[in-house]
C-alpha cells in the first residue's frame, strides 16, 4: 500500500520567526500521523532542519539537474542531502511557467534527487484552458511519460496532481474531477513499473484546506496532499494532517 504524505511547500514565503510555526507544528501533531514534510524557501533550510524533529521532515521547493559547477544562483541535490534534507518538490507548474522548465528538464532533476538519495515529489497538472479542453488525461499521461525517469519506486518518487487552475484560487477539483486523474495516474505508474509503481504515493494539490481534506482524501488513489498557503500556519496544517491519518 502507498504511504500516506502531507507535504506543505511554502513557496516565497517565510521568515526566521515564521519557523516556530514548525515548532508548533511538532505540538499539534496527532499520535500515529503519517508523514509530513515542509518544504520552506531555501536561505531557511538549516534553521528549519535545526528546528523539526523526526515527526516533521524538511524538504526543498527545488534542485538543479547538475551535482556541481557554474550555476549561479542554483543549488545542487547532493547540497540538500548534505544539510539533511531527504525530500524535493520538483516540476511544480510554477517552475515549469515562471522558469520555462521542460519535461525533459524535470526529468533530469528527478534523476539528480535519486543520485543523492533524495524523494523527488513530482508535480503535474493542466491549465485552465487545456481542462475546458478535454486535454486533462492527455497532458497527465504526457507529463508522466516523459518527467518519469526508469526506475522509479515508491521509495524515490511521490507524484503530485496538481490543476494549475486550482492552485491558490480557492477553486478545487470535484470529487469525480479528482478520481479520474487519479485512476489514471495509478494506472499508468502500475503499466509501467508493475507492482512497484502501483504503490508510488499520489498526493492532490489546488487549494486544500481543514474543510475541504477529509472529502479529498476519501477518494480511492489519493494517499495525501501538497499543500500551499494552508501549510504556513500549524494552525491550518495540523488538521489537515490529522485528516489524512483517519482517511
Amino acid at each position: 500500500m502507498p504511504r500516506k504524505l502531507a507535504a506543505g511547500n511554502w513557496k516565497m514565503n517565510g521568515s526566521t520567526a515564521a519557523l516556530a510555526e514548525l515548532t508548533a507544528l511538532e505540538q499539534a501533531m496527532p499520535t500515529d500521523a503519517p508523514d509530513v514534510v515542509i518544504c520552506p524557501p531555501f536561505p531557511y533550510l538549516t534553521l528549519a532542519t535545526g528546528t523539526a524533529t523526526k515527526s516533521v521532515a524538511i524538504g526543498a521547493q527545488d534542485c538543479h539537474p547538475a551535482a556541481s559547477g557554474a550555476h549561479t544562483g542554483d543549488v545542487s541535490a547532493d547540497m540538500l542531502a548534505d544539510l539533511g534534507i531527504g525530500h524535493v518538490i520538483v516540476g511544480h507548474s510554477e517552475r515549469r511557467t515562471d522558469h520555462d522548465e521542460s519535461d525533459a528538464t524535470i526529468a533530469a532533476k528527478t534523476k539528480a534527487a535519486w543520485s543523492a538519495g533524495l524523494v523527488a515529489i513530482l508535480c503535474i497538472g493542466e491549465s485552465a484552458a487545456e481542462r475546458d479542453a478535454g486535454q486533462t488525461l492527455d497532458v497527465i499521461t504526457r507529463q508522466l511519460a516523459n518527467s518519469v525517469p526508469d526506475g522509479a519506486t515508491p521509495d524515490t518518487l511521490v507524484i503530485a496532481y496538481e490543476p494549475i487552475w486550482a492552485i491558490g484560487t480557492g477553486a478545487v477539483a470535484t470529487i469525480d474531477q479528482i478520481a479520474e486523474v487519479h485512476a489514471a495516474i495509478r494506472a499508468q505508474m502500475a503499466q509501467r513499473f508493475g507492482d512497484t509503481g502501483a504503490d508510488i504515493a499520489l498526493l492532490y494539490g489546488g487549494s486544500v484546506k481543514a474543510g475541504n481534506a477529509a472529502d479529498i482524501f476519501a477518494v480511492k488513489d489519493v494517499d495525501g496532499a501538497l499543500v500551499g498557503g494552508a501549510s504556513l500556519k500549524a494552525s491550518d496544517f495540523a488538521p489537515i494532517v490529522d485528516a489524512l491519518k483517519h482517511s
